[in-house]
């Protein structure tokens, strides 16, 4: 499934939860994935583990620690993408560090991806300045390459961020890190009518999407869709001694956001 039928086919606003691959392991994982996917995820972004994570907060540096000492690789991470390919044709999006890619080799990692199901990706460290080796690789695999957009984003930066992009924008809702937040600020409403008034793609937002409050303002100003990974990375690292409740729980506040975002 492409993110344009994705889109085509969600109800209202598209509920993307994000989680990191092996977080807290390899089987866990998954069946935190297989929940979220029961729980009626419109798509999944999920993030391969990395020591230094600089736009990430402390939930999800948190989940970064647990897969990395659990053991988990960037090859380990593709695998796992393979096994969720076995139950879900949703899409699946990568959130990662350009280092991992660059270790790897750009068309290598791109070819890996295409391979396991990847849909999208997503480096959070690289400008469209410095893409075009991995928007090759994209085109070439048939992959979305995704970029972010900041508050900061200004109009002659966001004509050409969307020249490059396909399938979707990613809003950055806050300055700073990943992280729950309590409120939705007035500028992230500005921020999806501005970006939606000058680009054709759909707009999905994070950092800092935690409550169905949130999820519905966001829909009715406009967003496609919300993402939503530390309010459920906090979920996973609350019951760690208790794996069936950390599903549970995962599962009710999934269908909670995803209800929060339909148009009835």
């Amino acid at each position: 499934m492409s993110y344009a039928e994705m889109f085509r086919g969600a109800d209202g606003c598209a509920f993307v939860p994000f989680v990191v691959a092996g977080d807290p392991d390899m089987e866990t994982s998954l069946e935190i994935i297989r929940t979220l996917v029961d729980a009626g995820a419109d798509a999944l972004e999920v993030g391969f583990p990395f020591s230094d994570p600089i736009a990430d907060g402390t939930s999800v540096q948190g989940a970064d620690l647990r897969a990395l000492r659990a053991g988990m690789t960037t090859e380990k991470c593709f695998q796992l993408i393979e096994r969720v390919r076995e139950f879900t044709s949703i899409p699946i999006g990568l959130l990662v560090y350009y280092n991992l890619i660059y270790r790897m080799g750009v068309d290598e990692f791109y070819r890996r991806a295409a391979e396991a199901g990847v849909t999208g990706i997503l480096a959070a460290d690289l400008p469209p300045e410095e893409a075009s080796d991995a928007l090759r690789a994209a085109e070439k695999y048939d992959i979305d390459q995704i970029f972010i957009v900041a508050p900061t984003t200004g109009s002659e930066r966001l004509k050409r961020i969307s020249e490059v992009s396909s399938g979707f924008h990613y809003l950055v809702s806050v300055m700073g890190v990943t992280g729950a937040r309590s409120r939705v600020e007035d500028a992230t409403i500005e921020l999806i009518k501005r970006v939606k008034a000058e680009g054709s793609l759909p707009v999905m937002v994070g950092f800092g999407v935690s409550r169905p409050e949130h999820v519905r303002m966001l829909r009715d100003a406009g967003a496609d869709g919300v993402i939503v990974g530390s309010a459920i990375i906090d979920v996973i690292s609350g019951n760690l001694g208790d794996r069936e409740l950390m599903l549970q729980r995962i599962h009710e506040m999934a269908g909670t956001l995803k209800a929060a975002g339909g148009s009835g």
